[in-house]
């Protein structure tokens, strides 16, 4: 399925508008397909992706007009914001260290790939750029990276 990614991207930038984008409802349609915990095998996986990134697409266009609408008010006077429950915050913290023991595995081109597109929100020629390799290059390794942590995460999790 990874073959496809150029392809996604293309065909999400022309509806968005934005490569920027395009590669984030990419990736998150990738990690939504990854994330799939049933077993039942994927008939046509081009068009589930695709079907799966329009959706994204989708959700992504409501939440911006929700929060067009919602004063900025509300989010400041939400409890949730100012104060996250213990539980939750030791949760998040021992999903961050699994997260980090994951990113350790990883090759060293493979984490920095990865860490600059999420941490720096890099785009993937500026990420190329940097590390000295070819775009292509940089998209397997994001994607394998959001593989690997995916499978180790549901693994120690269980």
């Amino acid at each position: 399925m990874e073959h496809y990614y150029r392809e996604l991207v293309g065909f999400l930038s022309a509806r968005l508008g934005s490569r920027q984008a395009a590669e984030d409802v990419a990736h998150d349609a990738y990690l939504r397909v990854l994330e799939r915990t049933d077993a039942e095998r994927i008939e046509h996986p081009r068009a589930f992706l695709y079907r799966t990134a329009l959706n994204l697409v989708v959700d992504r266009h409501r939440r911006h007009q929700v929060r067009q609408a919602e004063p900025l008010e509300v989010l400041d006077s939400d409890e949730r914001w100012h104060s996250p429950a213990p539980t939750h915050d030791m949760q998040l913290d021992q999903r961050l260290a699994l997260m980090q023991r994951a990113l350790d595995e990883l090759g060293k081109v493979c984490r920095d790939c990865f860490l600059l597109r999420k941490l720096d929100g890099l785009s993937h020629q500026q990420i190329a750029e940097h590390l000295g390799v070819s775009r292509s290059v940089v998209e397997k390794h994001i994607v394998n990276a959001m593989k690997h942590c995916r499978v180790r995460m549901r693994e120690w999790e269980s």
